[in-house]
């Protein structure tokens, strides 16, 4: 297929790392050297597997930043000897983190970037492509070829990467699996499409918070607007008493909308302080990254008062257009 440039295989071993006293169990993969250009990984030192390694099966490995940091905290990995399986094998390089640094946790076997790489050609000389898992007495033994096969799609050198070329390659695998196999012992995973799932349920995600954000403010609008339109009525003699005094229609209006403004933005103020304390509170106690942009207290202090404001309009309104006389007869 001319929109393949290239295709990395991946064979999967459930080998224990151990260096020393340390023991960890990451993903141990064996690959090819093209594997660090297609997935776009960056070295942390040393270098990756390549073609000589390959070719002779050498046995040298790569580890992952997590799993480096595990089993050497305090000195460097290269040229050290690491017991992956039953063989030892020279650590050659470290591929950058995933992860941003400070989030990496203690145990590599937990996180995503917990990773050992070898070549293909010697994990296959080393583990074979049958592979024995012994659970709670019982052994499950599976025969597999490859684990995982990363296709790389473009239209060559200098070419944009069209979404359309990954659609179009994406539905000829399946087209391809689904002719070769009987049984659907396969999956194909689409980044781009994982991505786009990702931002339409961001999307549903953003209108269902915003339709509970919109209810909320309708009826506190609604609420401030009662609360006004009863303070009105208890100071309907306090009204006659300026307006006989000399005071216009917008003098009242403003006095009005000021105390309004005061009321929404007192009750904009505590939920501001509110929205800034809970996710204090999530990262602590639930291990979550939060995030709360700068602008995002801003908008929502300049929404509550722009909320009191429209729903202020109408008591200042009415308590503006009183009769003075009536007013003062008002008891």
């Amino acid at each position: 297929f001319e929109l393949v440039q290239r295709a990395v295989p991946v064979l999967q071993s459930p080998a224990e790392v151990r260096y020393s006293d340390m023991v960890c169990r990451p993903r141990v993969l064996c690959t090819v050297p093209a594997y660090k250009d297609v997935t776009k990984r960056e070295l942390f030192e040393g270098r990756f597997l390549n073609q000589l390694d390959e070719q002779s099966k050498s046995l040298v490995c790569v580890l992952s930043y997590e799993v480096a940091r595990f089993l050497f905290p305090f000195e460097s990995p290269l040229g050290k000897r690491v017991k992956v399986g039953a063989e030892y094998l020279e650590v050659v390089g470290v591929l950058g983190s995933r992860l941003p640094v400070g989030s990496v946790r203690a145990d590599p076997s937990s996180e995503a970037g917990g990773e050992v790489f070898l070549p293909l050609t010697t994990g296959r000389e080393l583990y074979g492509e049958r592979q024995a898992q012994i659970r709670s007495g019982s052994m499950d033994i599976q025969e597999v070829q490859l684990h995982e096969i990363i296709v790389e799609v473009g239209r060559g050198p200098g070419a944009p990467e069209l979404e359309e070329d990954v659609t179009m390659v994406a539905a000829a695998a399946r087209t391809m699996l689904r002719r070769e196999h009987d049984k659907k012992d396969y999956e194909v995973i689409v980044p781009l499409e994982l991505l786009a799932q990702a931002r339409e349920s961001k999307r549903i995600f953003n209108i269902v918070l915003g339709s509970i954000a919109g209810i909320s403010l309708l009826v506190g609008g609604i609420g401030i607007m009662n609360v006004m339109l009863a303070t009105v009525t208890e100071r309907t003699r306090e009204i006659g008493i300026r307006r006989a005094l000399g005071a216009k229609r917008q003098h009242i209006v403003t006095q009005f909308l000021v105390e309004t403004m005061v009321l929404s933005g007192a009750g904009g103020v505590i939920g501001v302080g509110a929205g800034l304390l809970i996710p204090k509170i999530v990262e602590r106690y639930a291990d979550l990254t939060t995030i709360v942009t700068p602008a995002a207290p801003i908008l929502a202090l300049g929404i509550s008062v722009l909320v009191g404001v429209i729903f202020g309009l109408y008591p200042a309104w009415r308590a503006a257009t009183m009769d003075p006389v009536e007013a003062l007869r008002h008891e």
